[in-house]
C-alpha cells in the first residue's frame, strides 16, 4: 500500500487524497496574489488597447470572469475549501516592451494579469488567486481567438501570500521564493476608508474633457445625468485621486526646460482634465477591490472596473511618458441615485450597512 511522502496534508494515512480539516486552525486575516500572462502579437494588443474585438470589451468581460472564478474554486479544484472571500480583484496591463537590439519588434508583448484575493478565515486563498487569474487569461484567449488563435497564456504563478501559520510569502523575480517568518506585514497597504469630493465635471460630448459643476446627478442604471458616457453599461461614473492629478502636474512642472509646452499642459490640469467625472482626495480609489459598494453623498455606487486604457492621442503620456487614469483612476455603476458636489463624503460602505 502506498504512503504519504514528505508534507503533503492532502493526503491520509492510506495514501488517498482528502480535503484537510482546518476547524481547529484560528481564523486569520489572509490575501494572495496571482498572475498570469497571454502572450499576442501586436495587432492582437492593439485590439484590446482600441476596444475593437467584435465580442466587446475584453478586459472587462476577463475581469469579470476572474472574479467568478475565484468564488467558485472550491467546484473547480477538488480538495479546496468553499471560502467566504471579503475581496477579489483582477486588474490588467498592456505590455509591449520593445526588443533592445530592434525597437521596432516588442520582446514580450500581450496582456499581464494580476489577481487578488482576501478572506478571514482558516485556510488561504492562494488557490482562489491563481483560478482568478488562470480563468481571467483564459478569458482574454477566448475573446481573441477569432483574430489570432497561436497566443500562449503563460508564466501563471503565486506572487505573494500573507496570512496563516507559514507567514508571508513573496515570490522572487527570477524563481526561488523568499519567506518571512509570521507574523508578518500585511502584504498589501490597508484601503484609507473615506475621502472627499473636491469637484464633479460633465462632458456632453465623448472624446473632450469634462467640465466643471456645482452638483451632479446620479441616475441609477445610467450614471451621470447629462454626461456623454451616461448609459446601460459598466463605467457608468468615472473617480480619480485628486493626488495623482497633482503628481502629474508636478511631473510635466519638472521637465519645462525641455518642452516649452509643458508649462502649458500643466496649467491645464484641473478637474475634469482626466475625463473624470468625480475627483476625489484622501482615499486609494485603485486599491478597492471590484465589487466594493461605496457611498457618495447620499447616492451609492459600486466599483465595476480598475483603470482604463489611455487614447491614442492622449498628450500627457506623449508628453510626461504616462497617465494616472489606467492606474488610478475607478468606475462605477450607481445603484442608489443621489446628488454629489464637492465636499461631499465618499466612503467605503460596511458589510453591516448593505
Amino acid at each position: 500500500m502506498s504512503q504519504p511522502t514528505g508534507d503533503l496534508t492532502h493526503v491520509n494515512e492510506q495514501g488517498r487524497a482528502r480535503m484537510v480539516d482546518v476547524s481547529a486552525k484560528p481564523r486569520t486575516a489572509r490575501v494572495a496574489r496571482a498572475a498570469s500572462f497571454v502572450r499576442m502579437r501586436p495587432d492582437t494588443l492593439e485590439l484590446v488597447r482600441t476596444g475593437g474585438c467584435k465580442k466587446g470589451d475584453v478586459l472587462a468581460v476577463a475581469q469579470v470572469a476572474g472574479i467568478m472564478a475565484a468564488k467558485r474554486c472550491w467546484e473547480l479544484v477538488p480538495m479546496c475549501h468553499p471560502i467566504a472571500l471579503t475581496g477579489a480583484d483582477v486588474s490588467f496591463s498592456l505590455v509591449d516592451a520593445p526588443d533592445p537590439a530592434n525597437a521596432a519588434t516588442p520582446a514580450r508583448c500581450g496582456v499581464a494579469i494580476e489577481a487578488t484575493c482576501r478572506c478571514t478565515g482558516e485556510t488561504g486563498v492562494e488557490m482562489e488567486a491563481l483560478t482568478a487569474a488562470s480563468v481571467a487569461a483564459l478569458t482574454v484567449y477566448d475573446m481573441l481567438k477569432a483574430h489570432q488563435r497561436d497566443m500562449v497564456v503563460e508564466s501563471t504563478r503565486l506572487l505573494e501570500k500573507d496570512g496563516g501559520k507559514s507567514g508571508h510569502f513573496v515570490a522572487a523575480e527570477k524563481g526561488g521564493e523568499v519567506t518571512v517568518p509570521a507574523p508578518a506585514a500585511p502584504a498589501l497597504a490597508p484601503t484609507t476608508p473615506c475621502g472627499r469630493v473636491e469637484a464633479v465635471s460633465v462632458s456632453e460630448r465623448k472624446g473632450t474633457r469634462k467640465v466643471p459643476r456645482d452638483s451632479i446627478e446620479l441616475v441609477v442604471g445610467m450614471g451621470v445625468a447629462g454626461d456623454a458616457h451616461a448609459g446601460a453599461w459598466h463605467r457608468q461614473v468615472s473617480l480619480l485621486p485628486a493626488e495623482s492629478v497633482e503628481r502629474m502636474r508636478e511631473a510635466l512642472l519638472r521637465g519645462q526646460g525641455a518642452e516649452a509646452g509643458r508649462v502649458d499642459v500643466a496649467s491645464e490640469l484641473g478637474p475634469g482634465a482626466f475625463a473624470e467625472n468625480v475627483l476625489v482626495r484622501g482615499m486609494d480609489l485603485a486599491s478597492l477591490p471590484v465589487g466594493t459598494t461605496l457611498a457618495a453623498g447620499d447616492a451609492r455606487l459600486v466599483v465595476t472596473q480598475i483603470g482604463k486604457a489611455c487614447h491614442a492621442d492622449c498628450e500627457i503620456r506623449r508628453l510626461v511618458g504616462t497617465c494616472v487614469m489606467p492606474t488610478d483612476g475607478i468606475f462605477c455603476v450607481v445603484t442608489r441615485a443621489g446628488t454629489l458636489r464637492a465636499g461631499d463624503e465618499v466612503r467605503v460602505v460596511g458589510e453591516g450597512e448593505l
